[in-house]
């Protein structure tokens, strides 16, 4: 279900002859982004529910057989508030279902979220943004899986997150709905979340909207999609060291076979290449930070005179018992790359070597591959940027070109 009546007085003067869900980014209307992610996603079922210019909606998207789904409308009064909407739509319902705001879009990876909620057992989820990053007003706070207080008007103290829909919720909470003219969210949430009640999906992935003038850029650069590569350091650009041992300096550094010509390869390929790489050695003293800006700026130099470009260097400084957000497994380096560059995670491949970076993956729903000896950063490049029929994936190890 997706909700899509309100008149989006901010996005003005587009909304005065076009719901705000109807803007267009990359050639096509924000809602079809959405319509295409449901489809993506399995759901083969969806609901309109529209109040201001409803027919619009209806225009565009009719019955939804181009998408591939089944969808279906119910048009109210444009002054209902969310509430009687959804009480509107109950016979229409599923026995759990999924409700999407119109104007926030965020990658959801549904089999795992909706797991998530099933594990909870509780009458319903919502997606909750971390809002770490103070991207705007938080209004919930959660703890162990659960929102424990929802403040519709988000001035209560300890907030930390944000609800941006994606909600599944059980049909029972809309029959139990009052008989009055009421936001659903501010009306339902805060006592859920009082009973325990109100399970919360917590992610560190931004998500994108239409209801601001002020994010439209923001939200045109993540639908322009353009491609991105994220690497791991240390087994995929070049040799580990020893257990217990760190590159202290470009002295000690060795680029492994293919790995430089590789990432130029992507870049020319119109990749952005971002480096996120755990350097305790920073933290233990084994490397100073004017060793490893060396390390980077002459890496960063061979990857340029072999034509290519390492766009963005991430790296953790901490000792790996500081408990930060950032040291992998955690995937607190990702997301600080998908929010500076805007990128899908869910779209976006990281290539490491190790369990650490195949668990940062996971946790940030990013692609991955493994690194190996038998399966190099350069046999990606052959089989992802070159013909299949020329260039078959490469089981051997070419030989480097770049500087060391």
């Amino acid at each position: 279900m997706i909700l899509a009546g309100g008149r989006g007085a901010r996005m003005r003067p587009f909304t005065d002859s076009t719901p705000k869900h109807l803007y267009p980014f990359a050639g096509r209307p924000f809602a079809h982004w959405l319509v295409e992610q449901l489809a993506e996603q399995g759901f083969d079922r969806i609901l309109f529910l529209l109040g201001y210019l409803a027919q619009a909606t209806r225009d565009y998207f009719g019955d939804g057989g181009r998408f591939g789904v089944e969808i279906g409308y119910r048009a109210t009064p444009e002054a209902w508030e969310t509430g009687p909407r959804l009480g509107d739509a109950v016979a229409h319902l599923d026995p759990t279902f999924l409700v999407c705001y119109c104007d926030n879009y965020w990658p959801l990876i549904a089999t795992r979220a909706f797991q998530f909620w099933r594990d909870a057992a509780t009458s319903a989820q919502i997606t909750v943004y971390a809002n770490s990053d103070g991207y705007t007003r938080s209004n919930v706070s959660v703890k162990e899986g659960r929102v424990r207080r929802y403040d519709p008007t988000r001035k209560a103290a300890g907030l930390a997150g944000v609800d941006i829909g994606y909600a599944f919720l059980n049909r029972r909470i809309i029959e139990a709905l009052p008989d009055a003219n009421v936001s659903f969210q501010s009306s339902t949430y805060p006592d859920l979340a009082a009973r325990g009640e109100l399970a919360a999906w917590v992610t560190g992935h931004r998500y994108y909207s239409v209801g601001n003038p002020e994010r439209l850029s923001s939200t045109a650069e993540f639908f322009a999609r353009r491609p991105a590569l994220m690497v791991d350091r240390d087994g995929v650009l070049n040799p580990r060291a020893a257990p217990g041992q760190y590159i202290r300096s470009w002295a000690e550094w060795r680029w492994l076979p293919g790995a430089c010509e590789g990432l130029a390869r992507f870049h020319r390929a119109g990749y952005r290449v971002i480096l996120v790489s755990n350097q305790a050695g920073l933290a233990l003293g084994s490397v100073t930070d004017a060793a490893l800006d060396d390390i980077h700026t002459r890496m960063r130099a061979d990857v340029e005179a072999a034509g290519g470009k390492i766009d963005a260097i991430y790296t953790c400084p901490h000792h790996w018992e500081a408990g930060c957000a950032c040291r992998k497994p955690q995937p607190g380096m990702l997301f600080a790359a998908q929010r500076d560059f805007h990128l899908d995670l869910t779209r976006t491949f990281f290539l490491g070597d190790d369990q650490r970076d195949a668990a940062a993956a996971e946790a940030a729903g990013c692609l991955f591959a493994e690194i190996s000896e038998n399966t190099p950063l350069a046999s990606y490049a052959d089989a992802w940027l070159s013909p299949p029929a020329r260039q078959p994936l490469s089981q051997e190890s070419p030989s480097s070109s770049c500087a060391s």
